[in-house]
Order: C-alpha cells, then sequence, then structure tokens
C-alpha cells in the first residue's frame, strides 16, 4: 500500500515575545520530518531554545522556486514539513507562497497553525475601525512610485494597514500628508511585543511632526494604520480629476488645481497629487 502523501504546517512564530508560540505550534515544529525556514541563522537559536531539534532548509526569496520542487518532492514522498517565516504569519509580506501553491497543485494537504501576526495586532490596538480593511504590506522604496501606490488609495473608505522600515517613515509620513491630508486619524505601532512596544495615535500631521522630534518613533518594526477616507470624499474627488483632465490642458497647473477644488470640494492635497501624476503620464514619466 502506498504511503499517503505528507502535510504542509503553515506554522506563525512569535514576532517579539517568545512566550507567544502556542503549544500547537511547537509540537508541531517538533514533529516534522523537516521545518522550511525564511534565514535558518535566525531561526536556529530560537528553535534550539523552544526544545525544537529538527532539520532546518532555507526557503527565501532567492530560492523558493528550485526549493518548493524539491519540498513537495519530500512531501509527495509521505514526509510532514513546516514553514516558517523570521516573524510571525508565513506569506504576510513574506516568502511561501510558491511553495503553498505547488503543494496544492500536487494534491497536498496543507494545514495553518495561526499565531502572531504584526499587521493583526497593530489593527487591534489601533483604535481604527477594523470591521472593513486592506493589507498593503510595504510601500515602495522609490519616492514616485510610493506616491503613485498611495494615490491610488486616496478614495478608499477601508482602513489602510502598511509595513514599513524605519528609515523611510519620516519620508512616507510626509507622503501621506501631502496625499490624504494632515488630518486624517492614523496610527503607528512599532515592536510590537517586545519590551519596547510602542503605540503612537493621532492625526497624519501630528505623526510626521512626531516623527522628525522623536528618534524613537523610527526604530524598530513599524506597522502604519491609517483610517479610510470618509464616504463623501470619493464622489467630490472623483469629480475633481474630471475637472482637472480638462482644466490642465489650458491653464497652469496651480490655477487649473484651485478651480477644481472649489468646483468639486475635493481636498486640495489629493487634486494637487493627482494634477502631478496627470502631468507625469503626459510627459511619458
Amino acid at each position: 500500500m502506498a504511503k499517503a502523501s505528507g502535510t504542509l504546517y503553515v506554522v506563525a512564530t512569535p514576532i517579539g515575545n517568545r512566550k507567544d508560540l502556542s503549544p500547537r505550534a511547537r509540537e508541531v515544529l517538533s514533529q516534522v520530518a523537516s521545518i522550511a525556514a525564511e534565514d535558518t541563522r535566525h531561526s536556529a537559536p530560537f528553535l534550539r531554545e523552544m526544545g525544537v531539534a529538527t532539520p532546518l532548509v532555507s526557503l527565501h526569496e532567492h530560492n523558493e522556486e528550485a526549493r518548493s520542487t524539491e519540498l513537495v518532492t519530500e512531501l509527495v514522498a509521505g514526509r510532514d514539513i513546516a514553514l516558517i517565516s523570521d516573524a510571525g504569519t508565513p506569506l504576510i509580506s513574506d516568502p511561501g507562497f510558491r511553495l503553498v501553491s505547488a503543494a496544492h497543485a500536487a494534491g497536498i494537504r496543507v494545514c495553518s497553525v495561526p499565531g502572531p501576526s504584526a499587521v493583526v495586532a497593530a489593527l487591534s490596538i489601533a483604535g481604527i475601525a477594523t470591521d472593513r480593511f486592506i493589507f498593503e504590506g510595504f510601500l515602495p522604496e522609490r519616492a514616485a512610485a510610493r506616491r503613485e501606490l498611495l494615490q491610488g488609495l486616496v478614495a478608499e473608505t477601508r482602513t489602510l494597514a502598511f509595513y514599513e522600515a524605519p528609515h523611510r517613515l519620516g519620508e512616507t509620513l510626509g507622503d501621506m500628508v501631502s496625499i490624504f491630508g494632515p488630518d486624517r486619524q492614523a496610527a503607528i505601532a512599532r515592536e510590537l511585543t517586545k519590551m519596547h512596544e510602542t503605540l503612537y495615535r493621532d492625526s497624519l500631521g501630528a505623526l510626521e511632526a512626531a516623527a522628525r522630534e522623536n528618534a524613537d518613533l523610527s526604530r524598530g518594526e513599524i506597522v502604519i494604520i491609517l483610517a479610510g477616507a470618509e464616504p463623501g470624499e470619493i464622489p467630490a474627488v472623483e469629480e475633481g480629476e474630471a475637472l482637472l483632465r480638462v482644466l490642465l490642458s489650458e491653464l497652469p497647473l496651480k490655477q487649473a488645481v484651485d478651480l477644481a477644488v472649489k468646483a468639486s470640494g475635493a481636498p486640495r492635497n489629493a487634486l494637487y497629487q493627482k494634477a502631478l501624476a496627470i502631468k507625469a503620464a503626459e510627459r511619458g514619466e
């Protein structure tokens, strides 16, 4: 009788406080044949501390395609494998999608061992609506690409969640103030579950000023939670953009924006950024 295929376990690990590793996660990690880890050098000391001696193999963005083929072969042969990232839930702004997709394609059982996730932890304490939200992961490093992505979200009514690198936080908050306006409510959660966990809640304008004055705000792992647009803003922005496209063909940018704002009632910052985007597209940038 042929041996049944193994199971791929997608296991969440702590984002800071190691006590957050669940008993079930520890049991699964101890019993599988191998653990696919984003960075074995990072995970090995943690797993030793947790009493897990299971062999590790690397699975990261540079080798995931080839390694997934190898791991699926092992799964088909009946071996159970666990997938972990450096911290939190695999696949959430971390590697693993190719492996999970390949496992499903091969008829392998994929099982979740849920646990910590920085974005969910931040949403739960931010005090900003969580009934509907979207997660954008890490914003682009290039300023132009970042602004373009943010501009596309200006009329989004759902709460927005982002990851950001500490050294880019001030610049990103500046872009958000320019595009969403200084009064949009936001929260910055840093170092979640760690000794220096801090939550900053205020308007975007106040948070940008705080980031310039308080170096601690830009240290550690960061999640930004941003309130969505008020429903009434959407038609105004859409109407303002339509007006802009007509006005920009006849008037200088500043004058076109001024008139579009007066006619539509849309936020000036939003229309100004849209005008810049329209002009850039016309130049083929």
